[in-house]
């Protein structure tokens, strides 16, 4: 029954969301296409539900064709500095308006408000076996890891509060969570890490 009423959450909130932030999510497209080449939305195969990968939707920040980086631990590297993203990127990543677009994802049952968030698909051969239990949930827009530090923990930390997330999962859990995101979006905290390598 929790469940079933965390689908429905989901489904009423995604949908009010995209028609209610309709104007927001124009501007923000017509600002991405108008400042630099390319599409507006970026798309990226994610681990979904137990695993199975998913086309996970955001504004795109980065020029066409930027070089992947990751950092030591083969997480995804994020920087204040990094050239590889575009000026109106920086802002959409600063207010978090770039993943907006993942409430059609939420709406489409691929992702959930709140869950573990996804990894690329091949970050999966990093995982130790205890933490393929962040899969058994949908994966969210928010979640534990990203009211607990986001960006600025290690990975391994982020994917022990994922698991921790699905373990102790509850709809009391999830509003909790919901109320916290608020001011980690409005105070822009946690939103990069540090040093990273040229990945494969």
């Amino acid at each position: 029954m929790q469940l079933a009423l965390k689908r429905l959450m989901d489904v009423v909130c995604s949908l009010l969301g995209l028609v209610l932030l309709s104007p927001i999510l124009g501007g923000c497209a017509i600002a991405v296409v108008s400042t630099s080449s390319g599409p507006a939305i970026f798309r990226q195969r994610r681990l979904g539900l137990y695993g199975r990968p998913f086309e996970i939707l955001k504004f795109r920040t980065m020029y066409v064709d930027a070089p992947e980086l990751r950092n030591a631990d083969g997480s995804t590297f994020s920087s204040d500095h990094d050239p590889r993203v575009t000026k109106v990127g920086r802002f959409l990543r600063r207010s978090s308006l770039d993943e907006l677009p993942q409430l059609w994802n939420v709406l489409a049952g691929e992702m959930s408000l709140i869950g573990p968030r996804p990894d690329q698909c091949n970050q999966l051969a990093l995982y130790t076996a205890n933490e393929h239990e962040k899969l058994a949930m949908r994966p969210g827009l928010s979640g534990l890891a990203q009211i607990s530090g986001r960006n600025g923990i290690a990975w391994d930390q982020r994917k022990r509060l994922d698991c921790e997330y699905v373990r102790n999962w509850s709809l009391a859990l999830d509003m909790r969570i919901l109320l916290l995101t608020l001011p980690y979006v409005l105070f822009r905290r946690g939103i990069n890490n540090s040093a990273a390598t040229v990945s494969d």
